[in-house]
């Protein structure tokens, strides 16, 4: 088969922020853009970042491992290119595929005015016919300067994909049999996130770094609301973070990440509740629980047993 070269597309310079030259300004960076991190994830982040490693993060759904991705992108003016992963996912539609429609056309036109097989050959294979899809794109040289690369929830993906990232997560590059290897000039930032519906092959964790994205404490989680939801009354804010923790040491089939809780917080606001109550709780469950089951379990005489526990403590507290 044959190979072709790879087309002059020099890239355009373009001025970005330079990396974090520490743990402290890692985190300082982070928080800046109201990413508030544990100390262990800014570490890891560090490295990643000056070791040029991709950055595996797992855990929980909604506990931020998504927006360190978009994060990261702001802080660091680089654009960001999210290849999301899901069941039936192929090289196709994360990497390359030939416009074959077009490709038909050229023949068409070739043999019409009359070029040989090998003159189209060499034509069909080339740059103007190849569709760059997010792996491709995040690689390409002609990128102005190297992107912040998502992969997120490979868990979806069904585990043969996992062997299509290894090149990428190695060598930073693409091998096309019709066309040839599109290397990086300069690596990408890559974030990998899973939910662990699955386990990932070790292949893939072993190209990378690694950290488990865990539900923030109390304090961190307050934190995080106060950035994220600025407005939000203090006491209101102090009793959904109570309240949530609470949930958390329940037995429930999904339990809320620090996303619902914002997201909780914000539907209070716009109830212009002060402080949380039995009945307020009940009514907006289905905005921090997301199954039948669990509402049902937490709603009514659950909710009000949490709640005093939490006025209790507080009252302890004081």
């Amino acid at each position: 088969m044959r190979r072709f070269s790879l087309p002059n597309r020099e890239p355009r310079a373009l001025s970005t922020p330079d990396l974090p030259t520490s743990i402290d300004d890692t985190a300082a960076r982070l928080l800046a853009l109201d990413y508030v991190p544990e100390r262990a994830l800014a570490t890891t982040v560090f490295l990643a970042l000056k070791l040029q490693r991709p950055l595996f993060l797992e855990g929980e759904p909604g506990t931020g491992k998504t927006e360190i991705a978009k994060t990261l992108a702001a802080m660091l003016g680089r654009p960001l290119i999210r290849l999301q992963c899901h069941e039936g996912l192929d090289l196709a539609g994360a990497a390359y595929e030939w416009n074959y429609a077009r490709q038909m056309l050229e023949i068409r036109l070739g043999e019409s005015e009359g070029r040989t097989r090998e003159q189209l050959a060499d034509e069909l294979f080339g740059d103007r016919f190849l569709i760059r899809r997010a792996l491709l794109q995040a690689i390409d040289p002609a990128q102005p300067v190297p992107p912040v690369l998502l992969i997120d929830e490979l868990d979806r993906a069904d585990e043969p994909f996992e062997a299509f990232l290894l090149e990428v997560l190695s060598d930073f590059q693409i091998t096309i049999p019709e066309y040839g290897t599109v290397k990086a000039v300069t690596p990408p930032i890559v974030v990998l996130t899973s939910n662990r519906t699955r386990e990932i092959h070790d292949a893939v964790k072993r190209r990378c770094l690694y950290h488990w994205v865990g539900f923030p404490d109390a304090a961190r989680e307050a934190q995080i609301l106060a950035r994220r939801v600025p407005g939000a009354p203090a006491r209101l804010s102090a009793e959904i973070v109570a309240f949530v923790q609470k949930l958390r040491e329940i037995e429930l089939y999904k339990l809320p990440g620090i996303a619902e809780t914002i997201e909780w917080t914000r539907a209070l606001m716009e109830l212009d509740a002060l402080v949380l109550d039995p009945e307020t709780i009940n009514q907006t469950l289905g905005v921090l629980l997301k199954y039948q089951d669990d509402i049902a379990k937490v709603q009514g005489s659950e909710a009000a047993r949490l709640l005093e526990q939490i006025r209790r403590e507080t009252e302890t507290a004081r």
